[in-house]
């Protein structure tokens, strides 16, 4: 024991405030989350592993070196004494994590029979060595066995045996009481029965399982870490600022039914005033009906404007209290619709008095790569009763490496998961998307609901001419899976737009599309162009605007942080409703469920589900009148723009081809009906039949694409879906083959931390850089002005606002930002950056080239 030690009354430490130098000891913390983790842990019934590798996680921390290390960051070691260590150089050097994993590992490996203990301590021994680098590897990329590296670590690099006998009293009587041989034995058995169910491990004289059975063990381990990794930082943070634990409590003080009766309230509320809302309360009605079935996984298929977001949350509610579910979670494509959805869910379900908030906003925009530890403090870790969040952090929390977005992950079980527009999911994350979430379901007791009027057929990849691909992974749905009775006659019902093919040979210029929507203009008194690229966005923008009053015509694109495209739609919606002019040129993004009603649309030739969405925001509401007073169809144009660089956009590169071999279809079966005119009316390409039609054709091309392929080390072809299952890429795969045939159950080989590095939800990572536009500029001084070593709380809440105030940046721009001196960092070292007022523009939001002053908006 280290001098220092000595002359301290023998206490050892888990974490010393940097406020006011307040220790914790290190039993208390060890205590806590132990005790958190084990409740987490509890919703798929692993409570009992939860708790020891809580109370195992920081077993490390009783070495000298590291409890001189921690007194000497906190100045309680004078410099001069020989006991100091430099907390610069040493910080994230002195393991403390391999430790308990040694612990549990040599305990219960030899327990029970055919190497079942051995899989339960290697995944708890997996958490434990996990805590603060994220999940590592079982075999790394290079084809090393980096978990049995870690466990056969030599002892002066884990002070194992120095930490065994400085344990404290409390500690070893704790896990005496824990691992005597009777619990060891339970402990091993009703772990081992988990996965069993979990694996569907084959039984016989050998054992075996599948891709999804070695993927759901995986997903076990995952899970497990975000227990321990949340209860480690729920604790952590709660000792820095003992407020927050008082704050974490008051948000389990609700219920649902409160939540109910002033949803029902609002909704009794409504006029039923016309046939879209009066079809809107039916389909409500109808889906509440089946809110107390069996928990599963449901599609909710109901036409753009069907009002999907209430009947889901009407549903979801009810679905929550019958079943003893925790909290909703709706997740979006894109963050651009977040907080209007938010918004509205927030105004119904909040009131005044209320202890805790009902709803959280996770964007996400800010998160930096390197997590310091005022981010980590800060970071959200989704505990509120509604969470809206974006696919995108959806399956970072699934499969990035690090621990500031798998701490997330246990949030996911018993709850409500509501995915909107769910067929805007990425191609290449299909097996992995369908296979955690059958998890997600199936083991972790939660419920999922996909909303959008245009349904993926992620329930019968297996149709599409492979049945292997119901071995890599498909959707398990609940029987009679479909939430609303009657597709067809609803789509029927909810038909407010007729729609025009006016692609043709050789397509578009851009004047003739700008004088198309002129003319839509003046027809209509509004119009709304969706094209497929931010630059014919400008282009179009800057020809139409040339030609229109300037405050006619407006610009959206991810390109405008999220606060300036909310003030656009703000404006947008007043000029509709105030029967103004109004022409809006605008990327994808406005197709993601924004509520916005036009008389008439143009789009870009895309995907079939992209021009049903485009559809989506013309005649929203029904509302759409001739000069006489009489109901009227909207009018949605197809056009194909005759010069468009997409080549790297496969997506849309697909879909279209795909659209226009469902055009081609559609024209021949009613070739009758069909003229030849402009006033051709293809409506019929929305209905539900069409629909899936077009996804088989849309899925059947890109099978070889849904298990996430790379192209890895030395030029090696694999995919992530390998990588976190069997992982069967290399000769040492016999490892698991030896097992077999002596009759043991097989361990991970999961390469965890290398699929963690390459997984990214979009195809290239980005930066994101907060934007001085409004409150923005604002928030960027004093974000630069914070003190982040002691002022984290304030640090987080200041993240927050400013994810309204960021824009997210690929690499090649990214690059000549910085070469343009146009981006600066926040806080040296911590990662979030900010952009040069200079470089943002009032139309178009950020641009390459410094650009004049902002001008305000005109309403």
């Amino acid at each position: 024991m280290s001098m220092v030690l000595k002359d301290r009354l023998v206490r050892y430490l888990a974490h010393v405030r940097g406020g006011d130098g307040w220790e914790q000891p290190l039993m208390d913390h060890l205590r806590n989350v132990g005790r958190l983790s084990e409740s987490f842990a509890g919703k798929i019934g692993l409570g009992d592993a939860g708790k020891m590798i809580g109370l195992l996680h920081d077993l490390g921390k009783y070495s000298s070196s590291f409890q001189n290390y921690l007194l000497s960051s906190s100045g309680k070691i004078n410099p001069d004494s020989e006991e100091y260590m430099d907390p610069f150089s040493k910080k994230g050097k002195i393991d403390h994590s391999t430790a308990g994993a040694k612990f549990i590992w040599e305990k219960l490996r030899g327990v029970g029979k055919c190497g079942q203990g051995e899989v339960c301590a290697q995944i708890m021994a997996l958490c434990i060595a996990s805590h603060h680098s994220g999940m590592i590897d079982c075999l790394s990329k290079d084809d090393k066995l980096v978990f049995w590296d870690r466990m056969d670590k030599p002892d002066e690099g884990t002070r194992y045996s120095e930490c065994l006998s400085a344990m404290e009293n409390d500690l070893k009587t704790l896990l005496n009481e824990s691992l005597d041989d009777s619990k060891v034995n339970s402990m091993v058995n009703s772990f081992f029965s988990y996965l069993n169910k979990t694996a569907r491990f084959s039984t016989g004289e050998k054992y075996g399982f599948s891709t999804i059975g070695a993927f759901n063990l995986g997903m076990t381990a995952r899970f497990l870490l975000s227990c321990l990794v949340d209860a480690d930082r729920i604790d952590s943070a709660e000792f820095e600022d003992p407020s927050r634990k008082k704050e974490r409590l008051r948000r389990r003080d609700f219920d649902w039914q409160t939540g109910i009766d002033r949803l029902e309230r609002v909704l009794d509320s409504y006029k039923q005033d016309s046939q879209v809302n009066e079809i809107r309360r039916r389909i409500s009605d109808e889906c509440l009906k089946r809110a107390d079935d069996p928990q599963g996984i449901y599609t909710l298929s109901v036409p753009t404007g069907g009002g999907k977001t209430l009947l889901s949350l009407r549903y979801a509610m009810r679905h929550a209290l019958h079943h003893d579910l925790h909290r909703i979670i709706y997740v979006v494509p894109f963050t651009s619709i977040i907080e209007q959805n938010a918004q509205e869910v927030r105004s119904i379900l909040e009131g005044e008095g209320d202890a805790f908030p009902w709803v959280l906003e996770h964007h996400s925009n800010i998160e930096p790569e390197r997590q310091t530890w005022s981010y980590k403090l800060a970071a959200e870790n989704w505990d509120c009763p509604v969470v809206f969040t974006t696919m995108v952090q959806f399956l970072e929390t699934l499969f990035r490496g690090g621990n500031s977005r798998v701490r997330r992950m246990h949030m996911l079980a018993k709850s409500i998961l509501v995915f909107d527009e769910i067929q805007s999911l990425p191609i290449k994350c299909t097996h992995l998307f369908c296979n955690a979430l059958n998890f997600l379901v199936e083991q972790a007791g939660s419920t999922a609901v996909l909303c959008t009027a245009t349904q993926p057929t992620l329930d019968r990849l297996s149709s599409l001419g492979n049945p292997g691909l119901a071995e890599k992974g498909e959707l398990h749905m609940a029987e009679n899976s479909e939430l609303v009775s009657d597709k067809t006659s609803l789509f029927d019902d909810l038909r407010r737009v007729s729609i025009r093919n006016l692609s043709r040979p050789g397509g578009w210029s851009k004047e003739e599309i700008g004088d198309l929507a002129l003319k839509r203009l003046e027809d209509f008194g509004n119009c709304l162009v969706v094209v497929n690229t931010k630059t014919w966005a400008k282009r179009l923008f800057e020809y139409c605007s040339s030609e229109t009053e300037a405050e006619v015509t407006f610009h959206l694109s991810t390109g405008q942080c999220p606060a300036h495209r909310k003030e656009c739609l703000s404006v947008i919606r007043k000029r509709l409703i105030e029967g103004k002019r109004v022409l809006c040129i605008s990327t994808q993004l406005i197709e993601a469920g924004v509520d916005v009603d036009f008389g008439a649309v143009i789009r870009f030739i895309a995907g079939l589900d992209s021009i049903a969405q485009a559809a989506g925001r013309c005649n929203r509401h029904g509302e759409l009148r001739d000069f006489e007073g009489v109901p009227m169809m909207g009018d949605v144009s197809i056009v194909n723009p005759s010069e468009e660089k997409i080549s790297t956009l496969k997506d849309i590169l697909i879909g279209q081809e795909k659209t226009k071999r469902i055009l081609s279809e559609y024209k021949e079966e009613h070739k009758h009906e069909l003229k030849t005119c402009e006033a051709t009316d293809y409506s019929g390409l929305l209905d539900p039949i069409t629909l899936y039609r077009y996804f088989d054709y849309f899925f059947f091309e890109r099978t070889d694409e849904m298990g996430y392929n790379f192209s890895g080390k030395g030029g090696r072809d694999d995919n992530l879906l390998n990588l976190l299952s069997l992982n069967d890429r290399s000769g040492l795969a016999e490892f698991n083959v030896n097992r077999k045939n002596t009759g043991k159950a097989p361990l991970l080989l999961q390469s965890f931390k290398y699929a963690g590095e390459i997984f990214r939800a979009i195809d290239a990572p980005t930066n994101s850089v907060i934007c001085p536009y409004g409150e923005g500029e604002k928030l960027i001084s004093k974000l630069c002005s914070l003190s982040i070593g002691f002022e984290f709380e304030e640090y987080g809440a200041l993240l927050r606002r400013a994810q309204q105030y960021s824009v997210n940046v690929f690499p090649n721009v990214w690059k000549r930002l910085c070469n343009a001196g146009a981006v600066h960092e926040i806080q040296e070292g911590e990662g979030v950056f900010y952009l040069d007022k200079t470089f943002y523009n009032s139309d178009f939001g950020l641009c390459l080239e410094q650009d004049a002053p902002m001008e305000p908006l005109i309403s």
